[in-house]
């Protein structure tokens, strides 16, 4: 591969970008404290609404033997994840620049196309996450939920203008939200903590048992979002770090710190949510519970207290608002990062927010609670067929010393990148595959 083929002459996410200002010889936990945030928003996509679906079909099903594969999943999102950050920073270009400097118009404007209905699809399960936490909490019918979900776009508009810290605040508290919900969940269903440690030991029976796998495939499919990729190659521009060697070492060294801290948080809250599935459905003899309004609807009952669902639909709302935050931040830098076309923030979200929105209203009308449910999985369906085509170019783009000079991986980043790489282009062909027969 060559080196860049034109110069990059625009900043990634303009109107934010080296904003967060870093502490010179602020010793070590101030300047990870400047650096802390971006890793936050990213962690969000590991546990949006698609995620719950698969982890509460996974625990009810069987038991906590699925547990290693989220936390083979969250292993894979970190080694990606550093990638992208690293893109970000010894470049200076985000995922979707890079793209647009390294390939003809036409690969990348199909790219592009790809990019946004990635992006269409993981703001489609939030919206409709979303609009299942506020039927389930207020009795609000689906497709008011659905509606109301615009609104979101300007609340957006409005905390983007206060500052890029401030919504890496918000979406702090609405994390800690989740984390104190599951936290709470798990006290009442009190697993089994040995049989979590063994459910975290990889197994053949994954592989052998074709139910366990498709599941599993599944839960990989909804762990790696490639939305994240060209998220996170634009949000570590934010901070305001010394353009030489030894200034991106440094940011390299803290945005790793932060993004592999954020994504453990996420691997807790995925885990403690096919424990809860586990630990209430799967030993009480519920095994198929695979939808979210029945894992809702049995929690208090099979717990004992009456704020266990109440305490589940919070949390489910609150990843549905965190997910729109990071969903529609990401539109802005693929439209601009590949085909350089800046429209007005308020008309980017809506137009994003309504591609979701029209589908999952006419679903929410016609079908109901059942329509949603499926609607979400064919969400996470989607984002499984787009994964590649952000995966493999920046694998290659970090793997070029050409451009990234010094900051090239080293061989064995490499070479476990593209086995990585591999292994979920591989798996989430065969899930691909699978749902396509089973829908014809």
């Amino acid at each position: 591969m060559k080196a860049w083929r034109q110069p990059n002459l625009t900043d990634s996410l303009p109107e934010s970008h080296s904003t967060i200002r870093i502490p010179h010889n602020g010793g070590f936990w101030r300047t990870l404290a400047a650096y802390t945030g971006p890793g936050l928003l990213i962690a969000v996509g590991y546990m949006d609404p698609g995620n719950w679906a698969t982890d509460i079909a996974g625990g009810s099903q069987f038991g906590y033997k699925l547990l290693s594969v989220i936390l083979i999943s969250n292993l894979f999102a970190m080694l990606l994840q550093h990638l992208s950050l690293k893109l970000g920073i010894a470049t200076g270009r985000d995922l979707a620049q890079a793209c647009r400097d390294s390939y003809s118009r036409p690969v990348s404007l199909l790219l592009w196309v790809l990019a946004e209905i990635a992006i269409a699809a993981t703001d489609l399960a939030e919206v409709i996450g979303s609009a299942i936490a506020l039927n389930l909490l207020f009795g609000m019918p689906l497709p008011l939920g659905v509606a109301l979900t615009v609104l979101d776009v300007f609340l957006l508009l409005f905390l983007q203008k206060k500052g890029f810290r401030v919504i890496e605040s918000i979406v702090g508290v609405l994390i800690l939200i989740i984390l104190v919900g599951f936290g709470y969940e798990m006290l009442l269903a009190q697993p089994d903590v040995r049989a979590i440690l063994g459910g975290l030991v990889p197994r053949t029976e994954v592989v052998t048992t074709p139910g366990m796998l498709y599941i599993a495939i599944g839960i990989l499919g909804a762990t790696v979002m490639p939305h994240n990729l060209y998220l996170h190659s634009s949000i570590v521009q934010t901070r305001n770090f010394a353009r030489t060697d030894e200034g991106r070492k440094q940011a390299i060294r803290f945005a790793t710190i932060d993004s592999t801290a954020s994504l453990s948080l996420a691997f807790f809250i995925n885990a403690a949510i096919l424990i809860l599935a586990a630990a209430t459905f799967h030993f009480s003899g519920n095994q198929q519970v695979a939808d979210i309004n029945d894992a809702y609807k049995l929690l208090d009952p099979l717990l004992g207290a009456t704020a266990a669902s109440i305490v589940f639909g919070v949390a489910l709302l609150a990843s549905g608002q965190n997910s729109t935050l990071t969903g529609t931040i990401a539109g802005q830098i693929v439209m601009e990062g590949f085909i350089h076309l800046k429209l007005k923030p308020w008309v980017r979200r809506l137009v994003t927010r309504l591609v979701a929105v029209v589908p999952a209203m006419i679903v929410a009308i016609l079908y109901g609670e059942r329509g949603t449910a499926e609607l979400l999985v064919l969400s996470q369906v989607i984002l499984s067929l787009q994964l590649s085509f952000a995966v493999v170019p920046l694998v290659r783009f970090t793997s070029d010393r050409l451009k990234m000079g010094r900051f090239v991986n080293p061989l064995w980043v490499t070479i476990t990148s593209w086995i990585v790489a591999v292994v979920i282009i591989a798996l989430n062909g065969y899930l691909l595959w699978n749902t396509v027969k089973w829908m014809i």
